[in-house]
This record gives structure tokens, C-alpha cells and sequence, in this order.
């Protein structure tokens, strides 16, 4: 970017997955190309790593980074949610929000839009988004579980064990189901603990976790290779604990019955 910016001297600002590597969002399968809006219908030039894309970006959508010219986070965001694939665009809008982008702005430069070109395929993500997630994992099993029909989980969700407060990444309070998205280098030691302390104090806290009756399931990116197996692990995790919460509120019937 800092090589393109030098070359051009018409008015341009980086953008889309450009921008969000420059606002530090998190990506995924993040191209070579870089993005920049400039004014006017750009001219072709050829093969090259440039994709540029034309029109206005009003001063209220423009920022600096680094000495760099970049659309704003909710700009940025927007641009992302209006192009990409869905997973992607997930992605960075989950950690735009997180680092402070602005959800109401964003709803109102998409609102801004209608009509246009992407319109659709923003509000279906942006109706996804969530600040919460902490990681692009995270938002990808999320995106695995809506795309399949499941019930919505909540995201952060605290559980006080005998071992203390923890949060899960996602969980369905009711049957006590939870999800954890499981990265490699949790387990590396990178965090201040060596890796077998940081398997031990794991184990710890999953056993913490369902001696309270919680159903923990682990995803890793491998799991997320193929989306629709995972959510059906999670399909039948949510189906088998309903299945014991409805019969424990079944025999709590009968036992209140027969007491009358």
C-alpha cells in the first residue's frame, strides 16, 4: 500500500480488506491485491495488484493510518459487507465492531445505499455482526450455525463453577450447550504458560464447566473446513440436551403429582 500510495497523484483513499488491515481488523484468505477508492471511474492498467474502485468518499468516511489515506471503519465495514463472501465480510465486521467501529453509523451509510449494488448482501451480514466475538473463529462458527437453521447462541456467555467465573465463546443458556473455538496457539505456551500447563488448566476448566451440567463442544479451523459437519455436532448436542432438560422437568411433574 505505502508503494501504490506513492505512485498516485489523484485524490484516493485504501479501502475495503485494505482498509481493515490498516484499522488492525482480523481477516481471512486475505488477497494480494490492494483496494483503493479514487475519484472518477479509475482507468484499466493492465494486470497489475490494483483493484480500484470509483466514486466519492465524503469527508465524514475518510481517515489517516499510518500516513496512509483510509476510509473510515464504518465505511470500511460496509465496503467489506457489500463485496465479500459472507464469511470474510463476517469476519472483519465482528472485529471492526469490537475495536470501537460504529454500528449506528454503519446502519446509516447502508440505509444511504438502498438500491444500490451489495445493498443485500450487507444486511445480511451486518445483521450478524457482533463486537463480542473475539476472534475470527469465533464469528466463523457462529456463521456455520445460522447458515444451518440453528437457534442463535449468545456470545461471551459467563458460567460460575466451583473453579470461578468463565466465559464461554458461544453458548445456549436453556439446554446449557457451549461452544468453544479451540486456536493452536492456545495450547503453544504463547500466552505465558508452557503447553502442558495450558492443556491441564483447560481440562480444568471443562471439568468445572460440566459439573454444573454445561455441554462443552470444541471447534478448531479444521472443523471449520467443512461447516455443515460441525453444525450438525452441534445440531445433535442441542437436541440431546433439550431431550434431558424436557425429561427432568417431566419427572419433576410427575414427583409434584404424586405428592398432591
Amino acid at each position: 500500500m505505502e508503494a501504490v500510495h506513492a505512485q498516485l497523484v489523484v485524490p484516493h483513499w485504501f479501502s475495503h480488506e485494505s482498509a481493515a488491515v490498516l484499522w488492525g481488523c482480523d481477516t481471512v484468505r486475505l488477497p494480494e491485491a490492494v483496494h483503493l477508492t479514487q475519484d472518477g471511474r479509475p482507468a484499466r492498467r493492465g494486470r497489475d495488484a490494483v483493484i480500484r474502485h470509483h466514486g466519492g468518499v465524503p469527508g465524514s468516511e475518510r481517515a489517516e493510518v499510518h500516513g496512509l489515506p483510509v476510509t473510515s471503519p464504518e465505511r470500511t465495514v460496509l465496503d467489506c459487507a457489500s463485496s465479500l463472501a459472507p464469511d470474510r465480510a463476517l469476519v472483519i465486521a465482528d472485529s471492526a465492531l469490537r475495536r470501537g467501529a460504529d454500528a449506528d453509523g454503519i446502519d446509516r451509510m447502508l440505509g444511504a445505499r438502498a438500491g444500490r449494488r451489495g445493498v443485500a448482501r450487507a444486511r445480511a451480514v451486518l445483521a450478524l455482526a457482533d463486537g463480542r466475538a473475539e476472534s475470527p473463529g469465533e464469528s466463523l462458527v457462529r456463521l456455520a450455525v445460522h447458515d444451518h437453521g440453528l437457534p442463535a447462541p449468545d456470545l461471551q456467555v459467563p458460567v460460575r463453577t466451583r473453579r470461578g467465573r468463565f466465559l464461554l465463546d458461544l453458548g445456549w443458556v436453556v439446554p446449557r450447550v457451549g461452544v468453544e473455538f479451540d486456536g493452536f496457539v492456545k495450547y503453544t505456551g504463547a500466552f505465558g504458560s508452557t503447553a502442558p500447563e495450558a492443556v491441564f488448566a483447560e481440562k480444568q476448566r471443562q471439568d468445572a464447566l460440566e459439573d454444573e451440567g454445561w455441554r462443552i463442544l470444541r471447534a478448531t479451523w479444521d472443523d471449520l473446513r467443512t461447516p455443515v459437519m460441525l453444525a450438525t455436532r452441534i445440531a445433535r448436542a442441542l437436541r440431546q440436551a433439550s431431550a434431558e432438560v424436557e425429561g427432568f422437568r417431566r419427572g419433576r411433574a410427575v414427583q409434584s403429582g404424586l405428592r398432591r
